[in-house]
């Protein structure tokens, strides 16, 4: 638990300065939400890369992140710019267990 939130402070961190440095920056809370959204995604991915929790777990909780993600930009930001947040989040999550694919035990903890 304690590596996954290492994973969400430093993903969201480097999502955050590379979009604040190289990007034209117009809202600073939406690029901040969108960061989050990477980051969250990042430490959730790691999370729950362990044999404890099964597919279904996996499937249910990420949907549960993204509507909550949605949810909480709907209600700041407005629907329309919430949506990139899950496009955001979903991309991460599906690499990340894309690159543990190739490993031999499926995992990129170990």
């Amino acid at each position: 638990m304690k590596r996954a939130l290492i994973y969400f402070v430093v993903g969201t961190g480097i999502i955050f300065l590379i979009n604040y440095l190289f990007m034209e920056v117009q809202d600073l809370g939406l690029e901040l939400y969108y960061a989050i959204a990477f980051g969250f995604a990042w430490g959730l991915a790691y999370f729950l890369d362990d044999i404890k929790f099964s597919l279904f777990q996996k499937m249910g909780l990420s949907f549960g992140a993204m509507a909550l993600l949605v949810a909480v930009g709907a209600v700041i930001f407005g629907l329309e710019l919430a949506i990139p947040s899950i496009i955001k989040f979903s991309t991460v999550f599906v690499a990340y267990y894309l690159f543990a694919s190739f490993r031999g035990n499926k995992s990129l903890r170990n």
